[in-house]
């Protein structure tokens, strides 16, 4: 018989590739969705929907009635306000908790954050998956939890992160942040699987993981360019982007999306994460507790997106 997962998320990038390793480890899903989210990508899999949203308790009750684990991908990225995020990443977290420590006997809970959460100065982003966190360690009891903090997630399907590669992949390196910052990557495959081994593991410990893939200390602009350069087999020339110039685009864009009424992506804090100088994660405490290796490095993710007719990776 089938095990049952509760996922939110799962027209999502991350969402959908969690869905689809969970398939393939014969999980059985319920999958909540918004009556009005596209959902044909999944078809195929067999999921079973739940129509509704975090913020309608009736529909997470439905959604996690039964289930042996639930898994909380769903989360807001963009927002006009710090609200937009609270409302989505806290409270949202807030009530499916409520929901599964309802259920008896309790469901095994994972939560998707992120490395943001480490430093939840820097943006409304930051400080909701922090807060979403705290929310899951106060009202889980005696549940068995776990809130993983990918590193910057790329892949498949990725809305945020293509059209830079793409670009770098044309011969233009976009350089962001300072030239001496660090940051992990993850390819979403490999995050897929940290959660069916999270989920296989058993462990019932209460605590939050880092997960990235496996490159010690990160990596740099630098190397982000010259792997781009490999994977084009071609020079790209890197483009340096002023805090200050950056700051007044993110400025403009926040003013425009308030007036149009849009959820914008570039923001003054999505600038200072931008420019923070070390998003790197540690991967030691998850892989000791669950076994998980992550296995593709950026240049194999990259030939992988940008060129996934190569036999290279």
């Amino acid at each position: 018989m089938s095990r049952i997962v509760a996922l939110t998320g799962a027209t999502g990038f991350i969402g959908a590739a969690i869905a689809r390793r969970l398939k393939a480890a014969d999980w059985q899903i319920r999958a909540l969705v918004r009556p009005t989210s596209r959902r044909d990508h999944l078809d195929g899999l067999g999921l079973h929907w739940i129509e509704g949203a975090l913020s309608d308790p009736e529909s997470l009750r439905r959604l996690v009635l039964g289930a042996d684990a639930v898994v909380h991908c769903a989360g807001a990225v963009r927002g006009a306000d710090s609200e937009d995020f609270i409302r989505v990443n806290k409270h949202g977290v807030s009530r499916l908790v409520q929901a599964a420590t309802e259920q008896l006997p309790k469901p095994r809970f994972l939560l998707i954050s992120s490395l943001a959460a480490r430093e939840p100065h820097l943006s409304p982003y930051a400080a909701s998956k922090r807060q979403g966190e705290e929310e899951l360690a106060a009202g889980a009891g005696e549940m068995p939890w776990a809130a993983l903090r990918p590193s910057v997630v790329y892949g498949p399907g990725d809305k945020e992160l293509l059209s830079l590669f793409r670009l770098m992949y044309r011969g233009v390196g976009l350089v962001l942040g300072p030239t001496d910052a660090r940051f992990s990557m993850l390819y979403v495959d490999d995050l897929a699987e940290a959660v069916a081994q999270w989920l296989k593991c058993g462990n019932t410990r209460q605590r939050v993981f880092e997960v990235h893939d496996g490159q010690p200390d990160g990596y740099s602009w630098d190397d982000l360019i010259k792997t781009m350069a490999r994977v084009r087999e071609g020079r790209v020339r890197p483009v340096r982007i002023s805090a200050p110039f950056l700051s007044i685009l993110a400025s403009i864009n926040f003013v425009a999306a308030q007036a149009a009424g849009y959820a914008p992506m570039l923001t003054p804090g999505k600038v200072r994460e931008l420019r923070h100088s070390n998003w790197v994660g540690d991967n030691t405490l998850f892989t000791r507790e669950t076994g998980w290796i992550p296995l593709v490095r950026l240049e194999a993710g990259l030939r992988r997106i940008l060129k996934p007719d190569s036999r290279s990776h």
